[in-house]
């Protein structure tokens, strides 16, 4: 319990210490944006049409003027809390398979967030220009990142680098939020009511929110560029895991060849990913996850924020949800995905026993 307090101060302290050394010209900018208090306490900034955390803002602009995308690179989209952790474990593992011994795939001993860094929480946290020619130890480059696909990095969006998307029904993700980023509050902040989470969410602040717009910015550009944007299901992977990393794998240019499927490959790679081993691991279970990759800066001084790794593996369950939302919620939030969909092909599973799975119409 004493890590994890610590973590929770230090990633909420060191939101507020980065805020607070904004350069005035930046100050003077960020007091044109919009402002709300998100989950943790920290200040959300309405920027470029979606909630942006004040701890990676500045990080965020600096990556969109200066992250430049080669055609191989492989880019993992996310809402958080939509199964980041495992998208990340399957990519990688799928991916770089034959760059490592099976029986040493490094997730057995690092967290997926040390082997697949976030862009923009890690590289630009520190450096408003670093260099990652040579960042990642295996090629091709493979990178996370939350932001909106409307307000990715133009060369991502216009190079041939591939995107893969992971969504979650709404209800899943909202429970998800409110239970993760709940535990990152810091001392003296009063804990987030399920009732309070609720209407942040159907307003639509929340990290990298609004839900509905993240969810449907990439689904309209998966039906557009199709081989370049990969669009997931959270509910799809966990109910057949082993078409879905063969579809993965297919994108990404690796396909699986008859001698692995044989070998059982696909098979030994969704068990070490899976949620009942990930969180057993001993790094799971007690380390503890850096964010703000060190750099060297020209002042030479960096700043990083941890998390305790077991917060990334709560439950993993479908339909969880109602075991948390009031009818009256469930209704509201039934209403609020009909009119969100209507028109755009996309479907959520809910999977429970009192909802109906929404549809669009």
């Amino acid at each position: 319990m004493e890590k994890t307090n610590k973590c929770n101060s230090s990633f909420v302290s060191t939101a507020h210490d980065v805020e607070e050394s904004w350069d005035d010209e930046f100050q003077q900018l960020v007091q044109t944006f919009p402002k709300d208090k998100g989950f943790t306490g920290m200040n959300l900034y309405f920027f470029q049409g979606f909630w942006c955390p004040s701890i990676v803002l500045k990080a965020v602009i600096s990556c969109q003027k200066h992250f430049q995308a080669f055609d191989s690179d492989i880019i993992i989209a996310t809402l958080p809390k939509c199964g980041t952790t495992w998208l990340k474990a399957l990519t990688f593992s799928t991916l770089y398979r034959n760059q490592f011994p099976r029986e040493k795939n490094p997730l057995l001993t690092y967290n997926p967030h040390s082997l697949v860094r976030f862009i923009d929480y890690d590289f630009y946290f520190n450096d408003t220009c670093p260099d990652l020619e040579n960042c990642t130890l295996y090629q091709p480059r493979l990178f996370s990142i939350h932001l909106p696909y409307a307000s990715l990095p133009t060369s991502i969006k216009d190079s041939n680098c591939k995107i893969v998307y992971l969504c979650r029904n709404p209800m899943d993700t909202l429970i998800s939020f409110w239970s993760f980023f709940s535990r990152l509050r810091g001392e003296g902040f009063e804990p987030v009511s399920l009732d309070e989470a609720f209407e942040m969410f159907c307003q639509g602040i929340i990290q990298f929110g609004p839900f509905f717009d993240h969810v449907l910015g990439y689904w309209r550009a998966s039906q557009e560029k199709s081989s370049k944007i990969l669009f997931l299901q959270y509910e799809d992977l966990k109910e057949d895991i082993n078409s879905h990393l063969k579809k993965l794998a297919m994108f990404l240019g690796v396909p699986f060849t008859e001698e692995e499927e044989k070998q059982g490959v696909v098979e030994e790679i969704a068990k070490i990913c899976s949620f009942e081993n990930m969180k057993d691991l001993e790094v799971n279970k007690k380390g503890v996850q850096t964010f703000g990759y060190p750099q060297e800066t020209f002042s030479g001084k960096t700043k990083t924020f941890e998390v305790p790794c077991e917060a990334f593996f709560r439950k993993a369950k479908m339909g969880d949800w109602s075991n948390y939302l009031t009818p009256s919620m469930v209704e509201r939030l039934e209403k609020l995905i009909q009119e969100k969909l209507e028109n755009s092909g996309l479907t959520f599973k809910l999977f429970s026993k009192t909802s109906k799975d929404i549809t669009s119409t």
